[in-house]
Parts: C-alpha cells; sequence; structure tokens
C-alpha cells in the first residue's frame, strides 16, 4: 500500500487554489517564459488592466508563490515557487484537458 504524503497534497492544494484564474495562469506562464516582468510587461502581454494585474500580482507574492524586486521605479515579479509551472505543465499535458 502507497502512504500518500498529506504535507505534499496539501501543498499542491494550496498552489492549484491560488493560481486558478486565467489571468494568473498567464502570469505563471509569462514568467515562466521571461523569468521577470513589470506589472506594466505583463499587462501588455495579457492585455489586462494594471489594477487587475496587480491585485492578482499582490495575492500571488502574499501567498508565497511570486518575488518581487524593485528596480528604479518598477516592481519586477518572478516565480519563487517551481513547483507551479511543473503543476501547470502537468495539467495542460493531461489527458483530463482533452475535450
Amino acid at each position: 500500500m502507497v502512504k500518500v504524503n498529506a504535507d505534499k497534497l496539501e501543498r499542491i492544494a494550496f498552489i492549484l487554489k491560488t493560481v486558478a484564474h486565467p489571468i494568473r495562469l498567464g502570469i505563471v506562464e509569462l514568467l515562466e517564459t521571461h523569468g521577470k516582468l513589470c506589472v506594466g510587461e505583463i499587462c501588455t502581454k495579457l492585455s489586462t488592466e494594471q489594477s487587475l494585474t496587480s491585485h492578482h500580482l499582490a495575492n500571488m507574492k502574499l501567498k508565497g508563490l511570486l518575488n518581487a524586486r524593485r528596480e528604479g521605479k518598477n516592481v519586477y515579479y518572478s516565480i519563487k515557487e517551481k513547483e507551479i509551472t511543473s503543476i501547470i505543465s502537468c495539467l495542460e499535458h493531461c489527458n483530463c484537458n482533452r475535450g
């Protein structure tokens, strides 16, 4: 019988709940591709409003999934929890995603 690691499952569930929004998933995808971006760059690439995007970034940062570093007038975001990209990649490529 396989023993389930409850802490690991809790962490995965936390990550999934945190990124369970199209804009947040888009942010993760952009940061995975570009490494770091400021809110203006993210807004341009996702065609979203800055206030909404900033709200999502702040939420993800507060929950420990993103890093934020100020460079001059801009704050650059990057992925702190690398597991996010693995989880999303797995979901993108699984058979449950085919309609």
